[in-house]
């Protein structure tokens, strides 16, 4: 829909109405409908979610349509995410092409091309959906009409001359279709159908006609229907043939299809299938990873351009929170006098939906496009982010009472923490200069729907400050250098200050930093130990400094003890303060490879880089202990150094889990054809078999073979990796970003960080990728150990569940807490007091996640009819793993095998009626959409019961108490 759009805004209005026309009366059909075809490995639900939702609701608004057929010929394997989304926003079928060649053929072997698609943990049939997909190499026309390509190539009358497309390449070119040839012709073509069609189970066939770029002129599209139009003439008027042939849409595929399902049983003997279309059998499972021929793995995109992957995730963080934001300003809005402020920037909140939709394209957050197509992504996601950051720090001054009117054009009183100077550029914290006398407020904001206790960082310019809290109690906190990745420079001469925040659940709390408060102690400076034999490592001013001593370094908290080698700078095992210890050898190396934007094709085992004698700097303070290396390597300029990070703070998720933070410079010819690996050692049992995340929604069981190539062995890592042993320990790493993953042997989890690759690998892109930009790579690791019995990875074919600790940690590392400083500091002795925004009566249950809480359309707010509710609330609940610590730890509180009640849910805002939709807000039929009956109660009671997995969306009007 964004080209559609495009085209949309300069059509003339007669234009748009044959255009309507033509989509009323079933002449011409939108697929899918989405803003983009997005690809399923990188992409998080949320995001899908949105980029479906935004080109659905653009078409119904614009022209009254709404899709119910979804077509994806062109993503590098599929994710079942998709197909229970689609289900749940209406979707009836799905088309797909690009799964390995070896899995079409064992799919065509059985007729079960055309099948059912259902969810790993479904056992009541109702995330069914019909899925078709295509058989053949590619969806161009020498692939679709049969199994012979040069065969089907002399069917493409676009490539005759006087057409700027290219010729057969297999000689035999195509020919006009007149009375003399049409018999011998039309028998041709029709030996192809009758091939294709033994592969499927219906006497109904689909032969898409088209390829990228295609119909650009009414004389293309007049000789591709002149000549198919006599050819289906000939076989129409031929009964001895049997067989008829028509121009159609996809619906009316699949509409021909399901009328002749619906009279003959096409079932196989034992098959299980599906109440929604009888006839085909029913599949779970994902098509990762792609393989289009012989050896060639598309597992490389899992991790090129692995910088606007991150960026991809930070705006979709920071769209969350602003709508969020934008809802509370709105539904508060009577109270307070603030309806300019939303109204004013519903504009850019609608081009950052549409930026983050845009990204979800198959050439997006792939990492597969021309570089000046990225640097168009990318500004646009930069201008998204700027947009959306001073909106927030606009928002959060009318929500703390610090305003009363606010429009978009008067200047903020904060600015955001961190600052993107560039599109490409690494954000950068914005020091607070902390002058003797003075106090800067700082305001954070908690986007996720339970109150959170966190060690937060900020940078200040100078160390003896204090920080206070919103009643100007003072607060414990450490101050410890600013570290960077120079080998001649490791200090910047700023400091980092951490103390424990507490922040309402979907609230904002007030910290204070002050310079010379009297009656509270400083920030306690860490005490550092230093190794070098780059050159010496000067001690800062106000720091104690000492030599490490030994082979080993320890740090360690009230849970666990992390043990590194000095020689190398690297973890070597972690034991926790109940005894259990594990092995876990840290390794960073480099693959050599001949692969491109697309496909990963390493030659041998990968080497690593990492050379005794690098800098160590360990920083051992009250709430955050870190150890930072930076390695020699055998480079002028290493290409990675590495902070690990344990945190002290009682009662926080922060404390059981490491924090791997990996700084990423893989710059200049060195690094040509290189792959760059973290890679975790373990004494884990896995038996090569792991778990991955499909789009943030659900987890994969993943099993590494020696009968394909390791490139075949890596799987899409959007945002969770965990390995599980025969005792029930547990080793998963969290990411806030999407990358590639592989247990190449018993016990190894290896993650991509990077990769630098010189030539194109001949799939359409044209060129290498070489655009590497500086980096960080942000990981939480866990290290559990089960409760009770659990289940048998090797046994199990299902897949496992993270445990309600890990969705926590990987909630908080995706949903950080949004900081901002106000721009000018007062006097110390001016006390302004900003109590806590608090809108939650209570914090929702742990494993319920607000997807979004927004309003759709800001822009139409205060024209939209009374009693048609204006918000919306999308929640998500958890499945988690009960053989593992219930209480995530010491943070949850409840679970959600309760109600929850929506009308008492906010602070002063009551909730006057609820309905449920769809996903994409355009269907009211819950049954249609696949949803059990307990769905419909809410409008009456406010009651919502939402069974594990399950996505379920409500549109809701409030009104603030007066």
């Amino acid at each position: 829909m964004s080209y559609l759009e495009r085209w949309w805004r300069d059509a003339s209005d007669d234009k748009r109405e044959s255009f309507t026309n033509l989509v009323r009366n079933g002449q011409l059909e939108i697929v899918g409908g989405g803003w983009v075809m997005n690809d399923e490995a990188n992409s998080h639900y949320f995001a899908i979610i949105e980029q479906i939702t935004e080109g659905n609701m653009w078409l119904n608004d614009t022209i009254g349509f709404i899709p119910k057929n979804s077509w994806a010929i062109d993503p590098f394997g599929y994710s079942p995410t998709m197909a229970y989304l689609l289900r749940r926003m209406g979707f009836e079928n799905m088309l797909i092409q690009r799964t390995h060649y070896e899995l079409k053929k064992e799919l065509a072997w059985n007729k079960n091309l055309e099948y059912i698609w259902r969810q790993s943990w479904d056992a009541d049939e109702t995330t069914d959906i019909f899925v078709h997909m295509m058989p053949f190499y590619s969806y161009d026309i020498p692939h679709t009409c049969g199994p012979e390509p040069a065969v089907c190539c002399q069917f493409d009358f676009a490539r005759v001359h006087g057409f700027f497309y290219g010729r057969c390449p297999w000689e035999y070119h195509p020919i006009e279709i007149d009375q003399e040839n049409v018999k011998e012709r039309a028998l041709t073509l029709l030996d192809q159908y009758r091939k294709k069609s033994t592969l499927y189970r219906t006497n109904t066939l689909l032969v898409p006609l088209g390829d990228d770029f295609r119909y650009v002129s009414i004389d293309e599209a007049e000789v591709q229907f002149r000549n198919y139009q006599m050819i289906f003439d000939y076989i129409n008027s031929n009964p001895s043939l049997n067989a008829e042939a028509k121009f159609g849409t996809l619906d009316d595929y699949f509409q021909t299809l399901k009328d002749e399902a619906d009279r003959i049983n096409y079932s196989l003997p034992r098959e299980i299938g599906s109440g929604q279309v009888v006839g085909f059998p029913s599949l779970s499972g994902d098509f990762f990873t792609y393989a289009d021929r012989e050896q060639d793995y598309w597992s490389g995109y899992y991790v090129s351009r692995p910088f606007f992957k991150a960026v991809d995730r930070v705006l979709e963080q920071t769209l969350h929170a602003s709508e969020m934001l934008m809802a509370f300003l709105f539904g508060y809005c009577q109270r307070i006098q603030c309806g300019k402020l939303p109204t004013g920037y519903a504009y850019k909140l609608t081009a950052a939906r549409r930026n983050l939709a845009l990204f979800q394209h198959h050439d997006g957050v792939t990492g597969t496009a021309e570089n000046h197509v990225v640097l168009d992504y990318g500004t646009r996601m930069h201008t998204s982010l700027q947009d959306l950051q001073i909106f927030m720090s606009k928002a959060i001054e009318v929500l703390l009472g610090l305003r009363q009117e606010k429009s978009d054009q008067n200047p903020a009183q904060f600015d955001p923490v961190q600052v993107r100077s560039k599109y490409d550029a690494l954000p950068v914290h914005r020091a607070i200069s902390a002058r003797e006398g003075t106090v800067q407020s700082v305001v954070l904001f908690n986007p996720l729907e339970q109150a959170r206790e966190e060690v937060v960082m900020l940078v200040v310019n100078r160390p003896e400050v204090t920080i206070l809290d919103s009643n100007w109690t003072c607060v414990e906190s450490q101050v410890s250098p600013e570290l960077q990745h120079d080998k001649n420079k490791i200090f910047t001469g700023r400091h980092r200050v951490h103390w424990k925040a507490s922040v309402p659940a979907m609230g904002l709390q007030t910290y204070y930093i002050a310079n010379g408060f009297v009656g509270c102690e400083k920030a306690k400076p860490a005490k550092l130990k230093l190794f070098s034999n780059l050159s010496s490592i000067q001690c800062p001013t106000l720091y104690d400094c000492s030599e490490v001593e030994g082979d080993v370094v320890e740090i360690e908290n009230q849970h666990q003890t992390l043990t590194f080698g000095v020689k190398h700078g690297l973890l070597q095992k972690v034991i926790q303060k109940n005894g259990l210890q594990n092995t876990v050898a840290e390794e960073i190396s480099l693959y050599s490879s001949t692969g491109g934007a697309y496909l990963f094709v390493p030659h041998g085992e990968a080497v690593p880089i990492s050379q005794s004698g690098g800098h160590l700097v360990i920083s051992e303070g009250p709430l955050m202990q870190e150890v930072y290396s930076y390695p020699k390597t055998a480079w002028e300029n290493t290409p990675i150094s590495h902070s690990t990070r344990i945190y002290n703070g009682g009662n926080t998720i922060q404390e059981f889990l490491i924090e791997k933070e990996y700084h990423v410079e893989l710059l200049g010819n060195s690094f040509i054809d290189k792959e760059l690996i973290v890679r975790y050692k373990t004494d884990i049992d896995n038996k090569r078999i792991f778990y991955t995340d499909l789009n943030g929604f659900q987890m994969s069981r993943r099993e590494t073979y020696h009968k394909i190539p390791l490139q075949g062995n890596y799987y899409p890592m959007p945002s969770l990796a965990f390995m599980q042993g025969s005792n029930g320990h547990r080793f998963s790493v969290h990411s806030r970003q999407s990358l590639g993953a592989a247990s190449c042997k018993q016990g190894w989890l290896e993650i991509m960080l990077d990769r630098r690759l010189a030539k194109d690998d001949g799939r359409g892109l044209g060129q290498g990728v070489v655009d590497n930009r500086v980096m960080n790579v942000v990981f939480h690791i866990l290290i559990e150990s089960n409760i009770s019995s659990t289940s048998n990875p090797v046994s199990d074919p299902q897949p496992l569940n993270p445990s309600l600790l890990s969705h926590c940690v990987g909630a908080h590392l995706n949903h950080p807490l949004h900081t901002f400083i106000a721009k000018k500091p007062q006097d110390i002795n001016v006390q302004t007091h900003w109590g806590p925004f608090s809108p939650l009566t209570t914090p929702l249950p742990c494993d319920l996640h607000i997807v979004s809480f927004k309003v759709p359309r800001p822009a139409k707010y205060s024209q939209q009819q009374v009693g048609d509710p204006r918000f919306v609330l999308m929640l998500h609940r958890r499945n988690w793993d009960p053989s593992y610590c219930r209480k995530a730890r010491s943070e949850c509180t409840s679970v959600a095998d309760e109600p929850v009640n929506l009308f008492n849910m906010f602070n002063g805002l009551a909730v006057l009626n609820a309905r449920p939709t769809s996903l994409n807000l355009l269907h009211e039929d819950m049954e249609m959409l696949g949803y059990t009956e307990q769905i419909g109660e809410v409008s009456q009671e406010g009651r919502v019961i939402i069974p594990p997995m399950e996505i379920q969306t409500y549109k809701l009007e409030l009104r603030a108490h007066q």
